[in-house]
């Protein structure tokens, strides 16, 4: 599935929330934002039927992201049916890890692949403070279930705040060293201005190597991450939706009005 600049689209993150148990000082402001209601959110048949669809078209990998996707009730219902897709290689989670001693267990059997988890400091206060609500201890209980359940490579991801973390890059890297987790280093970014950077441990941020699309919780394909464009499969149709967003995926982002990082899953 080739877009006009001959990249090859297999990717398709789908946000499956936009609440979260956090409200981390980088995605959200601290009052929280408005939930969109139950009814506007796209069914577990709806978003397996978008997936299937998307298989025809060359998607192989699926991210689950939120908000916090495990906030989402029977979250690992919704993996089994998509672990079912036969086209369908690599099912990710992105979670700050709350409620994987929880889940994880369950979603391994259910056909998850592997986790992302987010960790800004080893310093349970400033943990604290950047997250507003969360507990540090709660994570590192996640990322243990993670690791015995074998959802594997876990990828470790630290966003970079200026003026408040960089001291703590080295801690994160000793604690991910000792329990062989993979590091990313991601740097804050601007949706409204369309100011991003290149993910260090990753290959997000390179737009000449761009192979994914995004699917929001209420039903639109959006084509890049800081770009205005979104197609409503429920308005046009899946394959249409699709066609549209890789047709007009463009060659870099330069900003968006339409989405936040809260309900775009990054």
């Amino acid at each position: 599935m080739l877009d006009r600049f001959n990249r090859n689209i297999s990717y398709l993150r789908i946000s499956v929330t936009d609440r979260c148990n956090f409200r981390c000082e980088y995605c959200m402001p601290a009052k929280g934002v408005s939930w969109k209601n139950h009814d506007e959110l796209l069914t577990f048949e709806e978003i397996r039927n978008i997936v299937k669809a998307g298989t025809e078209l060359g998607i192989k990998k699926i991210r689950l992201t939120g908000g916090e996707p495990l906030v989402r009730k029977d979250l690992p219902t919704l993996v089994k049916m998509l672990a079912d897709i036969p086209e369908i290689e690599e099912i990710g989670l992105t979670t700050n890890g709350v409620l994987l001693p929880k889940y994880a267990r369950e979603l391994k059997e259910a056909g998850l692949t592997r986790v992302n988890i987010s960790l800004d400091t080893m310093d349970p206060e400033k943990f604290e403070k950047i997250t507003r609500i969360g507990k540090l201890n709660d994570v590192l209980k996640g990322i243990d279930a993670a690791l015995e359940a074998k959802l594997l490579p876990i990828k470790i991801n630290f966003v970079r705040i200026k003026g408040e973390n960089e001291e703590d890059e080295k801690a994160v890297r000793e604690f991910c060293e000792s329990k062989n987790l993979k590091l990313r280093f991601i740097r804050q970014m601007d949706l409204r201005t369309g100011e991003f950077y290149t993910v260090e441990g990753g290959e997000g941020g390179i737009c000449t190597i761009c192979n994914r699309l995004r699917l929001t919780s209420d039903g639109f394909i959006v084509p890049c991450l800081h770009s205005n464009l979104r197609y409503n499969v429920r308005e046009l149709g899946i394959r249409e939706a699709f066609a549209h967003a890789i047709d007009n995926k463009p060659k870099t982002g330069h900003g968006t009005t339409t989405h936040e990082f809260s309900n775009i899953g990054g």
